[in-house]
């Protein structure tokens, strides 16, 4: 297997016994996101969409040049169609693998979207994350940070906004219920929202009809800042989420991050932890979690120390690499 590590310097490819080699072309990138789709890995940068023919080896620019791109997300029914969110609050599409790219305008169009913001920042809001639909290529979802969830289903022409002015970190939906979806949040909002910061709440929401509604899935657990998730493509589908006390949790803390790592295989009804003695919490942040090859329920996590862990679902971490810049995304690769 080989593991592409997306850092706050670069891309990293590691594979076999040695240590992760950086990649040729995207040194000094904050990488955020990676994809692969239609023969080509793709990776979000905060310069653009960088694109990779070789395997993660060396990288090139691809488009969407000068902003800072948050997720990446391939059509399931045509691999040469590609989305992108970025930051300031955009939708992008390449219809033609890469080759070219348009901004789906019409979303920033929408009544309210001039109040979409990060607060205390001047750099815009973010489109932090994509939902598309497995079988209706004219449906999607994207998570504003901070805006809400917008959905559309007839490929842009119109849009609904739910969650309205919340803090939106990663949307994934559920590989065998097409109206299921699911969302970490934080405690981000308007500067005008009147509710005082200690009373909102954060967490992992649930929907199950399309985003129309959400469902609140965190009682009772801490800390309560969820950001990265991931939900396996293989039953019994489990939802991997990593969590934090607060935006800025961080190794560097007295302390430490005081992160944590939970998984549901119902649908967020129950949650297992799924610290081992030195997670329990982890000193280290987790900033990236994604499905491991090996075996269902099994993820790899990446921290702001710049480790990949391997996490299965009885606790059992095993380091794969260290000594990275901090962790941003990760992509294994058959």
């Amino acid at each position: 297997m080989k593991l592409l590590i997306g850092t706050s310097d670069g891309v990293f490819v590691a594979g076999g016994s040695g240590a992760p080699e950086p990649a040729e072309g995207i040194a000094g990138r904050e990488v955020r996101a990676l994809k692969a789709s239609n023969g080509s890995i793709f990776a979000g940068a905060d310069s653009g969409v960088f694109v990779s023919k070789n395997g993660g080896s060396s990288w090139k620019l691809s488009g969407v040049e000068g902003k800072i791109v948050w997720d990446i997300a391939a059509a399931p029914s045509d691999e040469r169609t590609i989305y992108v969110g970025t930051q300031p609050a955009a939708l992008y599409r390449s219809q033609d693998g890469g080759e070219t790219w348009a901004e789906i305008d019409s979303m920033r169009a929408i009544p309210g979207s001039e109040k979409w913001c990060v607060p205390n920042s001047d750099a815009g809001a973010r489109a932090r994350t994509i939902v598309l639909d497995a079988k209706n290529p004219a449906r999607y979802w994207v998570g504003l940070e901070v805006g809400g969830v917008l959905a559309t289903d007839d490929d842009g022409a119109h849009w609904t906004s739910t969650m309205t002015g919340g803090d939106i970190h990663v949307m994934a939906g559920h590989p065998a219920q097409t109206n299921a979806l699911f969302m970490s949040t934080g405690f981000g909002r308007y500067p005008d929202d009147p509710q005082p910061r200690e009373e909102r709440v954060a967490g992992m929401f649930g929907s199950w009809d399309g985003g129309k509604t959400w469902k609140y899935l965190w009682e009772n657990l801490e800390p309560p800042y969820t950001r990265p998730l991931c939900v396996d493509q293989r039953r019994p589908f489990a939802l991997t989420v990593g969590c934090a006390p607060s935006a800025f949790a961080s190794h560097r803390d007295e302390g430490g991050a005081h992160s944590k790592l939970y998984q549901t295989v119902d649908g967020g009804e129950t949650w297992r932890d799924l610290g081992d003695k030195e997670h329990s919490p982890s000193a280290a942040n987790i900033l990236a979690v994604v499905p491991a090859l090996e075996a269902a329920n099994s993820v790899l996590v990446g921290t702001d120390t710049g480790e990949v862990w391997r996490v299965t679902q009885d606790a059992e971490w095993t380091l794969l690499a260290s000594g990275l810049p901090s962790v941003q995304s990760l992509l294994p690769v058959e």
